[in-house]
């Protein structure tokens, strides 16, 4: 591995890789990188393993097997439930990644987690992204490829026992009238809060629980998940639809109809755009509906959404909607949705799709290298109309301006440049990539890990929140890693074509059906 140095500013130590102070030139006290040119022998890879393990260390050391670290302060937090998120959701990075030890540490506490204690309520969402794609993710790499890295094959089976345990306390959602899920839920007395659910939270369950069903055999878990998509295929009222495949947020389990007609490729919707692809990759005869249905939604946004900054007409983003007015807002969340455009291009053959998903990427690009800290915020506007007299050169400059300043250690960017990468070829996305590990590694780096920071457009991040995202582990390093590492993987996505792997919106990466 490369050695990790030491970069000091003021009594912070903020480890960088060593050899990255030969190759970038950096201006100290504001860290900008005025020179951005990369060269051999730095492995890049190997840095990403290097910040992968320092993040784990300190987990291990600080807070496992509870949910997150909580850097600064060398604390834990159990904000999922207290089952070890962080352990579960960094299982497939720690082997695709090769790292034995890591990989056995996770495997051997998983058997041991009693999914039906926690204090908290229980998200249907969040749970099944994280543990249940991440256990079945690594189910099927120790079961396949990345055999020889377990030392106990109780512990590779266990990851599909526990799978199934989980997904049966979790199953009581279903029971509603329409067969639209609860999302947030009590275990304790397996009621629910009562609110509405949302469109990611219901579209969002099909491709973990449809793996689970074909892996366990068990067609229970496809009917509970299929019906509850149908709400989402043929939505009602027909106002909840103000453009064709583009729907509404909130959604009644009651009657499975939707409350709004608000929307776009943004926070508690995304995923559910995501998954239509996706779950055509995992098995195109079952959901071929389902890439059509992603087709409609995609012309759609092109038509409809595409929106260019009056500053910059240069730029590509997505809008969001209310109804048919469009509100000139995105969120670093919504940076996914270059490739996932990219990725159907590749699937569907249609070039239309790559050209869009890659003017989108460029679009995101630009908010991280216009930031004082080179990392792209939370959420940002380009409505001229809206524009804070204190931003103002900012957006005449960038064509956006910056609406909440938080980096919450999120992967949407570099994930959108690993899908740009694999399509093209062109190296330039590798280079992205890095920059913003660097920038990432330099600016959240505190403590015992990395945590998640106030203000990206103020040098050295405006302090930190004192928190480690467990998806820190299962995204944002794993694209860091995959972007820059051997390209020849079974599980890389390919350049055409149906890939053998596919992965869920938290970056696990499961086998698709025939793979």
């Amino acid at each position: 591995m490369v050695a990790l140095g030491v970069l000091t500013a003021g009594a912070i130590t903020l480890p960088l890789v060593a050899a990255l102070q030969s190759h970038i030139a950096l201006d100290l006290p504001t860290k900008h990188f005025i020179q951005r040119q990369y060269t051999p022998p730095i492995d890049r890879a190997e840095a990403v393993i290097d910040t992968f393990r320092v993040s784990w260390d300190g987990y291990y050391k600080y807070a496992f097997p509870h949910d997150e670290l909580k850097p600064v302060t060398n604390g834990f937090s159990d904000s999922r439930n207290g089952w070890g998120a962080s352990t579960v959701d960094a299982l497939s990075t720690a082997l695709i990644m090769g790292q034995k030890d890591i990989v056995n540490q996770i495997i051997t506490y998983i058997p041991h987690i009693n999914w039906s204690q926690t204090n908290i309520s229980v998200s249907l969402f969040e749970t099944t992204i994280r543990y249940l794609g991440g256990m079945l993710s690594g189910y099927d790499l120790l079961s396949g490829p990345l055999a020889d890295l377990a030392d106990n094959q109780a512990d590779v089976d266990a990851l599909l026992t526990q799978s199934i345990n989980l997904a049966n306390n979790l199953s009581y959602a279903f029971e509603t009238p329409s067969g639209v899920p609860w999302n947030n839920l009590f275990f304790n007395n397996r009621s629910n809060d009562g609110s509405p659910n949302g469109l990611a939270t219901v579209g969002t369950l099909i491709l973990e629980w449809t793996r689970l069903a074909d892996l366990s055999g068990n067609s229970t878990y496809i009917s509970l998940v299929n019906k509850a998509e149908s709400y989402l295929l043929s939505p009602s009222p027909a106002s909840s639809e103000p453009f064709p495949g583009l729907l509404g947020m909130n959604i009644s389990p009651e009657n499975g109809t939707f409350l709004d007609a608000v929307g776009g490729w943004i926070g508690g919707a995304d995923s559910f755009y995501e998954y239509l692809i996706k779950m055509y990759i995992y098995d195109p005869s079952r959901y071929a509906a389902l890439k059509d249905r992603w087709i409609v939604a995609a012309d759609s946004t092109i038509k409809y959404l595409t929106s260019h900054p009056a500053p910059r007409p240069d730029l590509t983003f997505v809008a969001q909607f209310n109804g048919t007015t469009l509100d000139l807002t995105s969120q670093h969340l919504a940076c996914f949705d270059g490739g996932n455009f990219i990725l159907a291009g590749q699937v569907l053959g249609e070039e239309k799709y790559i050209a869009y998903g890659l003017d989108l990427v460029n679009g995101c690009h630009d908010t991280y290298t216009s930031t004082a800290t080179h990392i792209g915020p939370e959420e940002f506007s380009w409505d001229p109309s809206s524009v804070p007299a204190n931003q103002s050169a900012f957006f005449n400059k960038t064509g956006f301006y910056i609406t909440s300043p938080q980096y919450v250690l999120r992967p949407e960017v570099i994930e959108s440049y690993y899908y740009a990468y694999r399509a093209t070829s062109d190296t330039k996305y590798q280079d992205w990539a890095w920059d913003a590990f660097v920038a990432i590694n330099a600016t959240t780096r505190v403590g015992s890990g990395y945590s998640s920071i106030n203000d990206v457009n103020v040098v050295g991040g405006g302090g930190w929140t004192d928190f480690q995202e467990s998806f820190w582990f299962a995204e944002v390093l794993k694209y860091s890693f995959l972007i820059q590492s051997d390209q020849g993987d079974e599980w890389q996505v390919g350049r055409g074509g149906r890939d053998g792997w596919v992965f869920n919106t938290e970056a696990h990466p499961v086998r698709v059906v025939g793979g």
